[in-house]
């Protein structure tokens, strides 16, 4: 079989055959499709042409010939069509097979005549074997094929119009071996565009995956180990500034603040390195938001000695995990800003369900609230990135982040998010988290 190199392919409208692209599934499909429409335009052709040829065919003519000739087209070309599926690969791999396609076109030459309109059904060889085996292998079987015609022809030479038929069905066939070529290559070149956009759209992908990883990374490292870290080293500070005094239990106090610092520093990157671990593992589904703030609230309040209270809906919540967790990742970072920077004495988390479209969250507190200019870009200017972090991770929602004052004269920081279709439990899963 005549087959395209893949290697230095020339540049040139008649030069080599375009290589097929990797994953040719779509192209050979598409190819497919075009073969099998050749073979159902032959069979329109026999059909329509049969009537024809009888009716120019002399009183003392070979009628019988060219009804036998015109079956045998319509019989062929319809098992060929009904069973492309198992013909096509074997013409694919045995290009000599066309041979009887030849034989065919001869037999129909023969009998109904160069002139006749039966003959044109010979153009869908040369179109067939342009589709199937490129410029080679359409240019051997288009040269046979005007061998076969300009033969015929010298028996039907003394039948009127039998040159101009003749010379019509020669150009035609040339032209349908271009055709077919020329719709092979421009189905592989597609192709293999096709191919090279998606690889450029996977790398792109891939990028932006890192890109994505990477924010999130250094939100948890933020919110979690870079805080600790810090207050670690106030601790380890004062107490460095204690030891002039030489008091014992103030250097007691403080190292037992300094190793409780490190122990909780420790325990956070352990946390962080899980959290990795797990999401290359088997993670839940949905989580239940009210509850899981409820335990957030609970170690907030025993950790720093501040009261949380939770307002929460009494239905079941269950947000995607990977919602769920970005949900919870603000409101813990929310309350240590209240604890670290607010000098609030009182927390209040709210949480409030509109249906299954959106949710509100609030999380007040009573301290010295935010400077009046404050945004989460100026504040992120100055070192505190904790407020850009959470616009990131509600943008990332889908969801939108606001600051303003609290009722109970300190800050409020509010999150309106849409509830993506999944939110709603199913009555498996209320039944699970009952």
């Amino acid at each position: 079989m005549t087959m395209s190199r893949t290697s230095h392919p020339a540049p040139g409208y008649l030069e080599d055959d375009a290589p097929a692209p990797a994953s040719v599934r779509l192209q050979l499909g598409a190819l497919q499709a075009l073969c099998r429409q050749t073979v159902a335009v032959r069979l329109a052709l026999i059909l329509i042409g049969t009537p024809f040829a009888l009716a120019n065919t002399p009183e003392d003519g070979p009628r019988h010939a060219v009804v036998a000739a015109a079956v045998l087209g319509v019989t062929a070309s319809y098992a060929v069509l009904r069973d492309w599926n198992r013909v096509g690969p074997r013409l694919l791999a045995h290009p000599t097979l066309m041979a009887l396609d030849l034989l065919f076109v001869a037999t129909l030459l023969l009998t109904a005549s160069p002139a006749s309109p039966l003959a044109y059904a010979t153009v869908c060889t040369p179109l067939l074997s342009g589709l199937l085996y490129g410029w080679r292998g359409a240019g051997v079987l288009t040269g046979l094929q005007l061998a076969v015609v300009f033969s015929v022809f010298r028996a039907w030479e003394h039948h009127p119009g039998a040159a101009t038929s003749t010379l019509l069905i020669a150009g035609f066939c040339v032209a349908a071996g271009i055709v077919g070529v020329t719709l092979r290559n421009l189905m592989f070149r597609f192709g293999a565009a096709s191919e090279a956009l998606s690889q450029a759209n996977a790398r792109l992908a891939a990028a932006e995956a890192v890109e994505s990883e990477r924010a999130r990374l250094a939100r948890e490292m933020h919110d979690s180990v870079a805080k600790t870290l810090h207050g670690l080293a106030l601790a380890a500070q004062a107490l460095a500034a204690s030891a002039d005094h030489g008091d014992p239990d103030t250097l007691k106090r403080q190292a037992t603040l300094v190793a409780g610092a490190a122990r909780r520093a420790a325990a956070e990157s352990r946390d962080l390195l899980s959290d990795l671990r797990r999401r290359t593992g088997v993670t839940p589904a949905h989580l239940d938001l009210a509850a899981e703030l409820a335990l957030v609230a609970e170690d907030f309040a025993s950790r720093t000695g501040t009261t949380a209270a939770l307002r929460k809906p009494d239905a079941l919540l269950l947000l995607p995990c990977t919602t769920a967790q970005h949900v919870l990742a603000i409101v813990s970072e929310a309350l240590e800003n209240t604890h670290r920077h607010a000098r609030a004495s009182r927390v209040r988390i709210g949480l409030e369900a509109h249906g299954n479209a959106a949710l509100d969250l609030r999380v007040e507190d009573d301290g010295v609230g935010l400077p009046p200019s404050a945004t989460p870009q100026s504040l992120a200017k100055t070192g505190h990135f904790g407020l850009l972090g959470m616009t990131e991770r509600a943008a990332s929602l889908g969801g939108h982040l606001s600051l303003g004052r609290s009722p109970l004269g300190g800050a409020e920081i509010h999150l309106h998010l849409p509830l993506p279709a999944t939110a709603s439990p199913t009555p498996t899963e209320e039944a699970a988290h009952a």
